[in-house]
């Protein structure tokens, strides 16, 4: 296979793994909880596609967006201060994030299910009070409006211009929108599952993730942070996205089974009048 080709794959690779990295956002998260939650009772079979809804709409701006990119690829130079800018603010958010989705984990009740924390979401006020699938996919394309989603868009956009034109973007996009979308809609489906069951699983499962995600997102901003201060874990980290992304999936993944797991064995051995 030509190296060009071999180049190609592996793009397309990481890219459909970005996607399902981006699902797992805390805002993502916690917007998803609160459109799930607030449809739970009244339309509960739309609550369960709350978090496709969601993806389709973000998708879709992000789709957008790579074409607008790559069609003026030609006239605009992206500025080097471009990618520090991009990485102070991840990193600035992901702290944030960190601290609020561990606060959330320690100040819930007992018999509380922890909540997702998320800035977006704060920010935008009661978006996800709708019970409409247009607005829900809405909520999603208003979500894509923020600068780690924007310039992850113009990545594919000026990537794609050495393989192709608006055709390889598109291709990118529409990869990076079904990563989002598997992890996003599993995300819902599982949130309706726990809202549905309300027990002592639910209780456990929500803190695990809870946990998971708030030590994820402290973890990648400190070596963010790391790689901006140090030119050695910068080189050594470069080539590595992939298999980063596809370690946060996994180690995501695979915190729904130890929830479960936890979950399982505290109702086993609980007494039979708890």
């Amino acid at each position: 296979m030509p190296p060009l080709a071999t180049d190609w794959l592996s793009l397309l690779m990481l890219t459909f793994v970005l996607g399902m990295k981006h699902g797992f956002d805390a805002d993502h998260l916690a917007t998803i909880d609160g459109l799930t939650r607030y449809n739970a009772r009244a339309r509960p079979r739309l609550a369960r596609y709350c978090g496709t809804l969601f993806s389709l709409g973000h998708g879709a701006v992000v789709m957008g967006i790579a074409l607008g990119v790559t069609a003026l690829a030609g006239h605009w130079d992206v500025p080097e201060w471009f990618g520090t800018l991009g990485a102070l603010i991840s990193i600035a958010f992901l702290a944030a994030l960190g601290c609020l989705n561990l606060a959330a984990v320690l100040r819930a009740r007992p018999d509380e299910m922890v909540q997702p924390v998320g800035l977006k979401g704060r920010l935008l006020g009661n978006l996800s009070r709708v019970s409409n699938p247009l607005l829900m996919a809405l909520v999603g394309a208003l979500f894509a409006l923020s600068f780690d989603t924007l310039s992850q868009a113009a990545f594919f956009a000026l990537t794609a211009t050495q393989y192709g034109g608006w055709q390889q973007a598109l291709t990118l996009a529409l990869l990076f929108m079904f990563g989002m979308l598997l992890t996003d809609g599993i995300n819902g489906l599982w949130i309706a599952r726990l809202i549905a069951r309300a027990d002592q699983a639910a209780l456990i499962a929500s803190r695990v993730m809870g946990l998971v995600v708030s030590g994820l997102s402290l973890i990648v901003s400190a070596f963010g942070v790391m790689k901006l201060v140090s030119p050695a874990v910068d080189a050594w980290s470069t080539g590595k996205e992939m298999s980063f992304g596809m370690g946060m999936v996994v180690l995501i993944a695979g915190s729904f089974l130890l929830a479960l797991r936890l979950a399982r064995q505290d109702c086993a051995t609980a007494p039979s009048g708890r």
